[in-house]
């Protein structure tokens, strides 16, 4: 085990304990998707997308949804965004920016 690994783990033992949630156990493959699902959605949508993908993939579960399933799901949609943002590139001018997104989501 490595020693970041070790550290990670560490902080959800802690974390799981502070929000007592440490009946509730994650294994490895479920942290490596997490983990998966935090590095798509804040490289393929942007930074901030990590938190609230993974928040409202918790919810999700949380709902009774597998961790699995909504995790496919998700990753599914972000890389189907991800191609329509390209195919919108292509065929753009290339003056899209943040603004442009702020002003999309208002």
């Amino acid at each position: 085990m490595t020693e970041e690994w070790a550290s990670l783990k560490d902080w959800i033992d802690i974390l799981a304990h502070h929000i007592d949630t440490d009946d509730f156990e994650l294994s490895k493959d479920d942290i490596l998707t997490i983990l998966d699902l935090a590095r798509d959605a804040s490289h393929q949508v942007e930074r901030a997308a990590s938190p609230l993908t993974l928040f409202l993939v918790g919810v999700a579960v949380g709902r009774g949804g597998s961790l699995g399933k909504v995790a496919a799901q998700t990753t599914a949609l972000v890389l189907s965004l991800d191609d329509r943002t390209a195919e919108t590139d292509e065929s753009a001018d290339g003056d899209a920016d943040a603004a442009d997104l702020d002003a999309d989501l208002q």
